[in-house]
C-alpha cells in the first residue's frame, strides 16, 4: 500500500512539473541555438546558449523565439515531418526567405498572415526561425 502510494506521488509531482516548466526547444536538432528573449519582437535580444540549449532554456524567462541552423537541409521532408506549411517566399540576392505556418508555439502577422516558422536558406545552410529570425542572417 505504501509503495503504491508513493508511486501515485511520484507521478503527480512529475505530472505537476511538467505542467509548470517552460516549453521544450523548437530546433533541439540544430546547431549555433539561439533564443530571442524579451518581452515582445520589438525588444528582443539574443542568447546564445553555452553548454545544453533544452537545459539553459530552463533558465530564462520572457523567450519570445528561437532559431537554430542546419546543414544539408530538406525543406520538405521537415515541413512534412513537422505539419508546416509555406504561406510565401521572398528572394534576397544571396538567400531564399520562406515563411511558414506551423505547429509553433511563437508567431507574429506578416502581410496578413500568421507566421511563426521563418526558413532562410543561403548558399549550403538553413537557418531556422520562430517565429522568424529576428537579427541578421
Amino acid at each position: 500500500m505504501k509503495l503504491a502510494f508513493a508511486t501515485f506521488i511520484g507521478a503527480a509531482v512529475m505530472l505537476c512539473a511538467l505542467a509548470v516548466l517552460p516549453p521544450r526547444v523548437c530546433f533541439a536538432d540544430g546547431g549555433s541555438h539561439v533564443f530571442f528573449v524579451g518581452t515582445s519582437s520589438a525588444d528582443c535580444r539574443e542568447y546564445r546558449p553555452s553548454f545544453n540549449c533544452e537545459a539553459e532554456r530552463l533558465f530564462l524567462l520572457n523567450v519570445c523565439g528561437e532559431s537554430a541552423e542546419y546543414k544539408d537541409f530538406d525543406m520538405e521532408s521537415y515541413l512534412k515531418r513537422i505539419g508546416g506549411k509555406v504561406l510565401f517566399c521572398e528572394s534576397c540576392e544571396d538567400s531564399e526567405n520562406y515563411y511558414c505556418s506551423a505547429p509553433l508555439p511563437y508567431s507574429v502577422r506578416i502581410k496578413g498572415y500568421t507566421v511563426n516558422l521563418q526558413i532562410c536558406i543561403k548558399n549550403d545552410t538553413a537557418k531556422l526561425g520562430t517565429p522568424i529570425i529576428f537579427g541578421g542572417y
